[in-house]
């Protein structure tokens, strides 16, 4: 087994190595995965070390959390986190694998929202039946906010708030039946509204404190220092391009969708800096999440067993201190941004 550091989630017993797994894939993200191949990545990633996995029931209507069950099931020493907010109820007309919300999978089932205390109570309920399971870790309320709602946005935090699902959450927390708590999204400013209305032990963030991009410094980081939240990376190649790069030819994608051309210019200067040193822009990318204090976690999606080899291989790149010189020297990263080996 490899060995990665263990870092502390929040004011948990909890501890997660730094590097996890992220098995939105293993809901057959985009593309279907065999059960053989979703068992060998995710049995690949418990004996490289990778013990903290992190699914929801979104990720394939709920086939994502049956693979992941079925691999932890006799597996008390990995960590494991689900979401809550979406409710999954039978759907008969789905009989084959064409794509609904970015899922290829067959599970007959049709998603609804639901942030309320019985919809929370509810959803934790289902989740453990899915996997097979007594108990996970950590539940995050699952896109909560504008990112996701768009103008219906207030309605579900109203269900969240004067409508319970955050007091369903406590009482999960204070009756041991969860270790902690938090939410997981793609947006900064409802992080801060959430922790304004409860204490949070971690937020599970994704794609918004990257190598590209590092405004959760501003606000959200110093607020989660004060509260003793920590911090999950979620999305480290912001859905894509610090993976791949810009080079490669063909849709070079960006929060879901084909990045921008400020997006792009800016990854160029990037790589432009890591061939003069000899490093690899993912190698970079999950290096430097891993740099702030408050990260416990990063969780790159995986979706296969060469995957995890290749993504270990990544984590234990040298990334010399020249590299990250150069980028704030050509203003491509934030002075104040922790970096490895050194402060900010």
């Amino acid at each position: 087994m490899t060995h990665i550091p263990h870092r502390p989630i929040g004011r948990t017993a909890l501890s997660v190595p730094e590097l996890g797994f992220g098995a939105a894939s293993l809901g057959n993200l985009y593309a279907p995965v065999a059960d053989a191949d979703a068992r060998a990545a995710i049995d690949a990633a418990l004996a490289a070390g990778l013990r903290y996995v992190d699914t929801a029931p979104h990720y394939g209507r709920g086939l994502s959390e049956r693979r992941v069950g079925d691999a932890v099931r006799l597996q008390p020493d990995t960590v494991v986190s689900t979401k809550v907010g979406r409710l999954m109820d039978p759907d008969a007309s789905v009989i084959d694998h064409s794509e609904r919300d970015g899922f290829r999978s067959p599970m007959p089932f049709r998603m609804r929202y639901d942030y309320t205390h019985d919809g929370i109570l509810r959803s934790h309920e289902h989740s453990l039946q899915r996997m097979g399971v007594a108990q996970v870790d950590l539940l995050y309320v699952h896109d909560i906010g504008q990112y996701t709602h768009g103008d219906a946005a207030d309605g579900y935090w109203q269900q969240l708030t004067s409508g319970g699902g955050l007091k369903a959450l406590d009482r999960l927390r204070e009756e041991g039946t969860i270790a902690g708590f938090g939410i997981g999204v793609n947006e900064i400013q409802v992080c801060l509204d959430v922790m304004a209305k409860a204490r949070l032990d971690a937020i599970l963030l994704a794609g918004r404190y990257t190598l590209l991009e590092q405004a959760a410094l501003d606000a959200l980081f110093p607020a989660c220092a004060a509260a003793g939240t920590s911090i999950v990376i979620g999305g480290p190649y912001n859905s894509g391009i610090l993976a791949t790069g810009t080079r490669r030819g063909g849709t070079v994608h960006y929060d879901y969708g084909p990045a921008p051309e400020p997006v792009l210019t800016r990854v160029r200067g990037i790589e432009a800096v890591a061939d003069r040193h000899g490093v690899a822009l993912p190698a970079a990318a999950l290096a430097f999440v891993l740099a702030h204090p408050l990260v416990a976690s990063v969780i790159p999606g995986i979706g296969s067993a060469a995957r995890v080899t290749q993504t270990v291989d990544l984590y234990h790149a040298v990334i010399p201190a020249a590299f990250w010189d150069e980028l704030r020297g050509e203003g491509l990263l934030r002075p104040d941004a922790p970096v490895p080996g050194g402060a900010a």
